[in-house]
């Protein structure tokens, strides 16, 4: 053999156990801060023996860090919560398309876009103090704006993806006359000016600071089992309503996740993003986040999830919420709803 020959079949063989080696790893950015979710990427790395390389940070710090790393950027997969989130990662270019017949068997065709896809879903409830409304009085999102519920509402920050979301689904259903008529009808009744997150508007309904609120459903379940006694008693006083079951169900979002377009590990970041469809993941999101499964066959068995009962939910396209989100918060801002 030739010292030529020699050289460039040592440079193939290196070549292949880079490669190799780049497929036992994984380079994930999480704005997903639940400590629960350790449990989750440790089972994928013994499934698959690729370790996974995490960095955490909030939605809008790593959705600008991956721009300014560029093409060097070593992230291979973004995952985040909320619709909102990720329709502005990808309106950034931040995401590669995905194709896999595995999350296109797995995840319905209204959860997923051509890069994104959701792996867990919560629902957006009315939640109303037991002493002062009862549940036809907020049966559905329109009821939030009846003048008889003036000083009554609750809410965070109309600026907030989990509510950006919400309005930017009633846009794409009722057109943004109609939803901002609406809008200023929830903002003539507030009781206090938005603050807090779902948790404190949970425990303002509770305390009869206000009559109603709007909560994602992971926060009900997760006070619902908590192991603190006043957590449990705080909820007898809360009641929970399933908007919209008359006609098209209660607003759900998700959680989701895609592939970065700079992607070193591209083959790692696919089955990862299977793995995420996988029947042991999903049922982790719910019995560990309490979250619903978005692949709707898997069984779980999570009490408090169980004990909110069943529901009809919104099957509005989440990419279809999302191209709607820029126009929600103009819509917002116009209406007051700070």
């Amino acid at each position: 053999m030739t010292a030529t020959r020699f050289s460039l079949l040592a440079l193939t063989l290196l070549a292949s156990l880079g490669a190799q080696a780049a497929d036992k790893e994984l380079n994930l950015y999480s704005a997903r801060h639940y400590q629960t979710d350790e449990k989750l990427y440790d089972n994928f790395t013994q499934q698959t023996g690729i370790r996974i390389n995490r960095i955490e940070g909030k939605e809008d710090e790593l959705m600008e860090r991956i721009r300014n790393e560029g093409a060097n950027s070593p992230a291979d997969v973004f995952i985040t919560v909320d619709a909102a989130r990720l329709a502005q990662a990808d309106a950034l270019g931040l995401f590669a398309p995905v194709r896999s017949k595995l999350l296109e068997s797995r995840i319905p065709a209204h959860l997923r876009s051509d890069t994104w896809f959701a792996f867990s879903t919560r629902a957006r409830v009315i939640i109303y103090n037991r002493a002062s409304l009862k549940a036809e009085d907020v049966a559905s999102y329109a009821s939030l704006a009846d003048p008889r519920l003036k000083g009554k509402v609750c809410s965070r920050s109309g600026a907030h993806p989990y509510n950006l979301s919400l309005v930017a689904s009633l846009i794409a259903h009722d057109g943004e006359a109609k939803t901002e008529a609406w809008a200023r009808g929830v903002v003539a009744n507030f009781a206090r000016a938005p603050k807090g997150g779902d948790t404190d508007q949970i425990k303002a309904v509770a305390a009869g600071e206000c009559g109603v609120a709007v909560s994602n459903t992971y926060y009900l379940a997760r006070l619902i089992r908590s192991d603190r006694m006043d957590d449990r008693r705080m909820m007898e006083r809360v009641g929970i309503v399933w908007p919209n079951q008359a006609e098209r169900g209660t607003h759900i979002n998700i959680s989701g996740a895609g592939m970065v377009k700079t992607a070193k590990h591209p083959e790692a970041a696919v089955r990862f993003l299977e793995y995420l469809a996988s029947d042991e993941a999903q049922r982790y999101f719910a019995e560990g986040n309490n979250e619903w499964p978005a692949v709707t066959d898997v069984a779980t068995n999570n009490p408090a999830l169980a004990a909110m009962g069943k529901f009809k939910a919104d099957a509005l396209p989440i990419g279809t919420i999302a191209s709607q989100v820029a126009a929600a918060q103009r819509l917002l801002d116009r209406a007051g709803y700070r």
